[in-house]
């Protein structure tokens, strides 16, 4: 079943439900997901990889936001819980990232095919990783793990 499709009908079941919570956050995500689509010079086709793509970057933004309610304190204890639980549905959809022995493996690897042995050229290890596991890693982590590697 295609990805859309079935944010559709989980939609479906959250409002015959009575779910408010699960439907605000699927109609979000629907949203961004209609943005994308009328977005200036989008001419593709809306299949799961843009669907991921657009929940990706929803939790993301997310997640930036989770920070700043959770430094609020008290006052931002609902906000914290909503975002958390977007957070966790975003989550379901998106593919496992790698953990942190298998990002070391992989950042070890490229970083021998490529013969990168400078800080300097991590740029091009972080570009080389992104298109082969977009989805699965950060860029910033994996600088952070090819800079450790690097230092010794």
């Amino acid at each position: 079943m295609a990805l859309e499709q079935e944010l559709n009908e989980r939609l479906t079941r959250a409002i015959k439900g009575r779910d408010p919570q699960t439907a605000d956050a699927l109609r979000m995500l629907k949203s961004r997901l209609q943005e994308r689509r009328t977005a200036k010079g989008f001419s593709g086709q809306v299949d799961d990889a843009l669907v991921l793509d657009v929940i990706g970057a929803y939790r993301k933004q997310l997640q930036k936001a989770l920070v700043e309610f959770e430094k609020v304190g008290e006052r931002g204890a609902a906000q914290v819980a909503q975002l958390r639980f977007e957070i966790a549905l975003c989550e379901g959809y998106l593919p496992k990232g790698l953990d942190d022995t298998a990002l070391r493996d992989l950042v070890r690897e490229r970083l021998a095919s490529l013969g990168i042995a400078d800080a300097k050229q991590v740029g091009r290890l972080v570009g080389d990783v992104m298109k082969t596991h977009k989805g699965q890693v950060e860029a910033g982590d994996v600088k952070r793990v090819a800079e450790e590697l690097l230092r010794g």
